[in-house]
């Protein structure tokens, strides 16, 4: 299957997304766009890969694939909202924190509180997006469960759902609000523009 056609040339779509995917990150201190474009173009060639397992039927790849997506793209939303963010906030540790830690590295134990900052900052339902991240990687840790008691997922299915509603509000944001903001910054390649035009098709 054919998902990037950068140079003209047919690429098959997992090659070229593993070689996009391994590229070093920009230091999101000395060079935050650079930082954010990176992981913008992260976050949609991840969506493409979890759209490639569920249609294969790995619904737990798929979940773990959706959700690094997710993770990737509030780590450009806080790249490029960085300044902002530190008004916001009250102590000088908390702001050296967000600039040493929150920004590059998106704890995943800090994933909530990070997307309520971005909320704050203007992003609405972030925070309810997000948790909805933290429970397919819940899910691709201990798959389904009827029970409720490992998994917020009783079947594949309502999995499966979750990814796709993850994944349509992943484009609707990045489309809306990310692209524009790169575009200004002459930091949306055509890579960017490809993965998203194959991401939007394919849902």
């Amino acid at each position: 299957m054919t998902v990037l056609s950068i140079t003209g040339l047919p690429l098959v779509g997992s090659e070229r997304i593993a070689e996009l995917l391994e590229r070093p990150l920009p230091a999101p201190r000395r060079d935050p766009v650079g930082y954010a474009s990176a992981r913008v173009l992260e976050a949609l060639l991840e969506s493409l890969l979890a759209l490639e397992f569920l249609e294969k039927g790995y619904t737990r790849n798929a979940a773990g694939k959706a959700f690094q997506a997710w993770k990737a793209l509030i780590g450009a939303l806080l790249a490029l909202e960085k300044d902002r963010i530190e008004k916001m906030l009250r102590t000088d540790k908390e702001r050296r924190w967000i600039a040493e830690k929150g920004v590059a590295r998106v704890p995943t134990a800090s994933l909530k509180p990070l997307s309520q900052l971005l909320e704050e900052a203007g992003y609405k339902h972030l925070s309810s997006y997000t948790a909805m991240a933290l429970n397919l990687h819940s899910y691709q840790y201990h798959g389904p469960d009827p029970s409720g008691e490992f998994s917020p997922y009783p079947t594949r299915e309502s999995a499966a759902k979750d990814i796709l509603l993850l994944l349509v509000a992943l484009v609707e944001l990045v489309e809306g609000r990310v692209k524009p903001r790169l575009e200004k910054e002459k930091a949306w390649t055509p890579e960017h523009q490809q993965a998203l035009q194959t991401l939007r098709q394919r849902l």
